[in-house]
């Protein structure tokens, strides 16, 4: 059997889908201005070490250092019945969740729900978290055909660390503070910047450099179709592979 021979089941997403992407991805935007410009984009360690934290070794904890503030940041928009952002809802998600973050906007009678997957990169460190991994193959391919208007957005946040003299303690505190971040749908990041790494289970969809994306609005279909091609270019993958997958999360009609 060739790939063009599966019956495929083709998702179709919601006309306002674009509009309300781009909404999403704006809001996080400007919730993250708004704390930067506040002064509060910084996470304070406090600990007992005379001599501060070892800053060589602190990338090793950013990631969920930076997760758990980005879900305070918009859990309290959350909490605000009246925020302007029209934020109902913020959920941390499990540690093998598809994402860390769901978001959900009201707007007008629909609710817009965001999936936001949180990307920690060290600013004085050159390769941090350039090339990380995303989410499996499968499950993203599985999410799009299960709901066409399925959001994944990726959150890079940029961070840089160092140690100030605590005047109340006298030790020295670790600062995480937060200087850079930006937001993207996976469905419109483009064709080159997308990468399979098949190394684990059905493998692994990749961003090349985080810091650099270029866009590509696409439809979901169009999003399956280049996942496909991504799992089928690998010298690891045969069609006979993908056939197999396809019929286990039910992409194609029997």
């Amino acid at each position: 059997m060739e790939y063009n021979d599966m019956i495929f089941k083709i998702p179709i997403e919601s006309e306002s889908y674009m509009e309300n992407s781009d909404y999403v991805i704006k809001s996080i935007i400007s919730v993250l201005d708004e704390r930067k410009q506040n002064g509060d984009n910084k996470i304070i360690i406090n600990t007992n070490l005379k001599y501060g934290l070892p800053l060589e070794n602190i990338n090793k904890i950013a990631g969920p250092m930076i997760e758990a503030w980005a879900f305070e940041v918009f859990s309290g928009i959350r909490d605000n019945d009246e925020n302007e952002y029209l934020l109902i809802n913020a959920q941390a998600q499990q540690r093998l969740g598809i994402s860390d973050i769901v978001l959900q906007f009201k707007r007008g009678d629909s609710v817009i729900t965001g999936n936001v997957d949180v990307k920690a990169t060290a600013s004085d460190i050159p390769k941090s978290g350039k090339g990380p991994n995303i989410t499996s193959f499968a499950r993203i391919r599985t999410a799009y055909v299960d709901d066409p208007d399925f959001m994944f957005i990726i959150l890079s946040i940029k961070h840089k660390v160092y140690s100030q003299k605590n005047k109340d303690t006298s030790l020295v505190d670790g600062v995480m503070e937060i200087v850079d971040y930006n937001a993207y749908d996976l469905k419109f990041i483009s064709d080159e910047d997308i990468n399979y790494n098949p190394a684990l289970g059905t493998g692994q969809i990749q961003i090349k450099d985080i810091h650099y994306v270029n866009l590509k609005y696409r439809t979901t279909w169009e999003m399956c179709q280049l996942l496909d091609r991504k799992y089928l270019n690998s010298s690891r993958r045969t069609v006979d592979d993908f056939y197999r997958e396809a019929k286990r999360h039910k992409w194609i009609k029997e």
